[in-house]
């Protein structure tokens, strides 16, 4: 019985290490979401939300088991819809965020840091209005997510990622970017 209970110990011991990573380990996370967007601030009285989809890679390089720095590529339409008009802006942005894995197995983690994104496209309805907005979009993400794992090399994500605009998307309006996502992402242990 003492075998039994210590073979136990040590191969819940190993599973709680599993999931844990060493300074060094880089993740590669392809990824796509649902994400609601709208904008804020003083000129966005009839304005409501708009939804899309969201597509995008993270990388997670970790500093150690519990601090890793997350960036990476990401495609996210935002805008709102204006009047019954949809006014779509749409950009390539790259978030370099400071991640912090929590929980005994460290499946959870928290991340947060700023963001630049690059305005590919601005449609009010048909019409091109990209000449109205800014073409660089600085942001703060926030976001939060669990682990799921398969194997020792491959995870599934599920999390929620928020941002909020700190420059103005328009160029003659105070218009600021609000987003906010849920995503599913496979990890893959390199």
């Amino acid at each position: 019985m003492k075998k039994i209970i210590l073979a136990l110990a040590i191969l819940c011991v190993g599973m709680t290490q599993a999931q844990q990573r060493e300074k060094g380990t880089i993740e590669l996370i392809p990824q796509v979401g649902f994400s609601i967007s709208n904008f804020y601030g003083s000129d966005t009285s009839d304005n409501d939300a708009i939804s899309t989809l969201s597509i995008g890679v993270g990388a997670d390089y970790y500093l150690n088991n519990r601090w890793s720095i997350r960036s990476g590529l990401h495609y996210q339409t935002m805008g709102s819809d204006v009047s019954d008009t949809i006014l779509g802006l749409s950009y390539l942005t790259v978030p370099l965020n400071a991640n912090w894995h929590f929980g005994k197995e460290r499946k959870w983690n928290l991340n947060f840091g700023p963001s630049v994104g690059l305005l590919t496209y601005a449609k009010l309805g048909d019409v091109d209005v990209k000449d109205d907005f800014n073409k660089v979009q600085v942001g703060f993400n926030v976001g939060i997510g669990y682990k799921f794992e398969l194997t020792k090399k491959l995870s599934l994500l599920v999390d929620y990622q928020g941002m909020a605009g700190l420059t103005n998307a328009a160029k003659d309006a105070t218009l600021k970017n609000g987003y906010g996502s849920i995503n599913i992402g496979a990890v893959f242990k390199l």
